[in-house]
C-alpha cells in the first residue's frame, strides 16, 4: 500500500526529516506534533492552553488536508513536559472531543525544546 505524505497548506516545515501526516490506505498518522508556527517559532511560551489549542489546530489541520476530520481521530498519545498541566491540557482537550473521544495515553516526557509544554501524535480512521 502506498503511504502518501500530508502537509496542509501554511504549515511550517517539520522541525526533522519527517512528514507532519502519512496517509497508508484508509488511516492517517499525524506525527508527534508541537506548538510552533509556520516560521518554526515556539508559539504561547508558558501557556499550556494555547500551546494544546495550536498543537489540536494543527492536527485537525492535517487528517482534514487527508480528507477527514477530527472525528476520525481513534488514538492520541499526549506528552506532557509536567503533570501540574494535565488539568488545563485536559480543559482544552475536551472542547476538541465533546462526544466519543478518542482513546489515548499521557505521559510526562522531556519535549525537545524546553518551551514546548505539549507534544500530541494522533491515529485517524477514515472509514470505508
Amino acid at each position: 500500500m502506498p503511504q502518501q505524505p500530508i502537509i496542509p497548506s501554511g504549515a511550517g516545515k517539520p522541525l526533522a526529516p519527517y512528514s507532519l501526516g502519512t496517509r497508508a490506505g484508509r488511516t492517517v498518522y499525524v506525527a508527534g506534533t508541537v506548538p510552533v508556527d509556520a516560521e518554526g517559532n515556539t508559539v504561547a511560551v508558558g501557556d499550556v492552553r494555547a500551546q494544546t489549542r495550536h498543537v489540536l489546530e494543527t492536527i485537525r489541520r492535517v487528517i482534514e488536508a487527508a480528507g477527514g476530520s477530527l472525528a476520525d481521530v481513534a488514538f492520541n498519545q499526549v506528552f506532557l513536559k509536567d503533570y501540574a498541566d494535565y488539568a488545563a491540557m485536559n480543559e482544552v482537550y475536551a472542547t476538541y472531543f465533546p462526544a466519543n473521544p478518542p482513546a489515548r495515553y499521557c505521559i510526562k516526557a522531556e519535549l525537545v525544546r524546553p518551551e514546548f509544554l505539549i507534544e500530541i501524535a494522533a491515529t485517524a480512521y477514515l472509514g470505508e
